[in-house]
């Protein structure tokens, strides 16, 4: 499944996944700025709490939105499939500047909106210039292919990360989140083993990445994130390997980025803080 092709005129708007556990107290760096580049001042927030199997976790990040400046923000809580005809909300979604998706499972995501007018419709606004982003599980589901789940562990292993379809806003990567927390680097490899083509992206919690409209990543927050580009890989044994043995993949570049560090997904190359 490709993006949804932007107009001549227009341009796609900013994509931010975020590795979880992203400040909400002190400084709400990540949250700051995913406004920022909403519209300030002028922004519609929609946040999009399906993840979440708490009832209050839409109303928490409406609330910080407004304590943040936005203009305006509703909680679409999207619980069944058939919430996703619910008028009032398309509505809203049709207005707003931003779209947030919390965390939680990411599958419920997929299950509750994969397919449904909602999901078009996020995919529709993100190629008009609207700004998508998601935390944790809201992270995940952004990519075409989303690692629904897997195993913790360094080391990439034959059936070591499940995938299933994710939104689409972009198939130029594939998604991880609280990725060193939970010691991530092994089921993202195995995902980039099945799918070469994409860059993998590993989040650190309270750690984000804004992607431009240029397709330039910008690193926000307090921890790192792993860039692992597999554009040049030599040699890979996924197709070979019985379930649970090791993987071996070849010529692998990754990348370790802080705040202020960028990646261009043009040119491959990573660029240290100035």
């Amino acid at each position: 499944m490709s993006p949804a092709k932007v107009d001549d005129d227009g341009q796609r708007g900013w994509i931010i996944p975020v590795g979880g556990a992203e400040d909400k107290v002190r400084g709400r760096e990540i949250l700051k700025r995913f406004l920022k580049v909403s519209g300030g001042s002028d922004a519609r927030i929609a946040v999009i709490p399906t993840a979440s199997a708490l009832p209050d976790t839409g109303m928490r990040y409406v609330t910080l939105f407004r304590d943040l400046g936005a203009r305006d923000a509703m909680s679409l809580n999207y619980a069944e499939r058939s919430d996703a005809g619910n008028p009032a909300w398309a509505a809203f979604l049709e207005t707003c500047t931003g779209i947030f998706l919390t965390g939680g499972n990411q599958l419920r995501i997929s299950t509750i909106l994969g397919g449904t007018p909602v999901a078009k419709s996020i995919r529709r606004l993100s190629a008009a210039g609207v700004t998508v982003g998601g935390t944790s599980a809201g992270a995940a589901i952004l990519s075409e292919h989303m690692i629904a789940f897997g195993k913790s562990g360094a080391t990439p292993k034959a059936g070591m990360s499940s995938l299933a379809p994710g939104f689409g806003l972009t198939n130029r990567v594939i998604i991880d989140q609280h990725f060193r927390q939970r010691d991530r680097l092994g089921r993202l490899l195995t995902a980039l083993a099945y799918n070469p083509f994409a860059v993998g992206i590993g989040l650190d919690e309270d750690t984000a990445a804004f992607l431009d409209p240029d397709e330039v990543l910008h690193v926000v927050g307090a921890g790192a994130i792993t860039v692992v580009d597999v554009a040049a890989l030599g040699h890979s044994s996924i197709s070979t390997v019985a379930e649970g043995k090791p993987v071996c993949l070849t010529n692998v570049r990754l990348h370790i980025l802080t705040h202020g560090a960028t990646f261009d997904f043009h040119t491959r190359e990573a660029k240290a803080p100035e």
